[in-house]
């Protein structure tokens, strides 16, 4: 039973530590989203949801260059990378894709 109250008294002095520093809190869940869109850039089969996730995830690298109070790079990052190149990807995914059209006479 002791070892159950120390596990217990773990995770409750994890909880007051995590609540104390809002900032853990923060970073930890810009992380987790960030993750979480990374894994989506890679699994997701269409590619201008790809391009869009991948912003996410640029995004968040931008935000967290904010938490190590590095803004000049943070703010470059969110403005090439998020507003240009995120954009350059979601044009020539939108320019060079092939639309094939099903038809009962082509058979």
């Amino acid at each position: 039973m002791a070892i159950l109250e120390d596990i217990w008294d773990g995770i409750c002095n994890f909880a007051d530590y995590v609540w104390c520093n809002g900032d853990l809190l923060a970073f930890v869940i810009l992380a987790a989203i960030g993750i979480a869109a990374a894994v989506y850039v890679v699994t997701d089969r269409i590619p201008v949801h790809s391009a869009f996730y991948l912003a996410l995830v640029f995004f968040t690298v931008g935000v967290a260059y904010f938490f190590l109070e590095a803004e000049f790079i943070g703010v470059i990052q969110v403005l090439v990378y998020v507003g240009a190149i995120t954009i350059l990807f979601a044009f020539s995914i939108m320019l060079t894709r092939k639309y094939i059209l099903e038809d009962d006479s082509d058979e």
